[in-house]
């Protein structure tokens, strides 16, 4: 595998490692071993911003509650509105299960 695919190819492994998963206890062990708490508390912190700009959420209200910086909010935003998907399919999926 050469540099060039390495980004590309290990995206698709990543990826495939969360399909394979079949519950809740499943994921929370993975990440566990993947990321640190830390870097865990940060995705979270993103996935709240993310359901808080859906909501109509203001900045400084996202930010006072989250502790998220204005440049994670604005990131976050444009990804939400303009990124791949992910988010909006997620959240959407979440509110019908009841979870949000």
């Amino acid at each position: 595998m050469s540099d060039q695919d390495l980004g590309v190819n290990s995206t698709k492994l990543l990826a495939r490692a969360f399909s394979v998963l079949q519950n809740e206890e499943e994921y929370c062990q993975f990440l566990g071993d993947l990321f640190t708490q830390g870097e865990l508390d940060i995705l979270a912190q993103r996935l709240i911003v993310a359901n808080m700009l859906d909501e109509s959420d203001t900045y400084t209200r996202i930010a006072e509650s989250t502790g998220a910086s204005t440049a994670t909010i604005s990131r976050v935003k444009r990804f939400l509105t303009g990124g791949y998907g992910g988010y909006r399919l997620v959240l959407d999926r979440l509110r019908e299960k009841g979870d949000l």
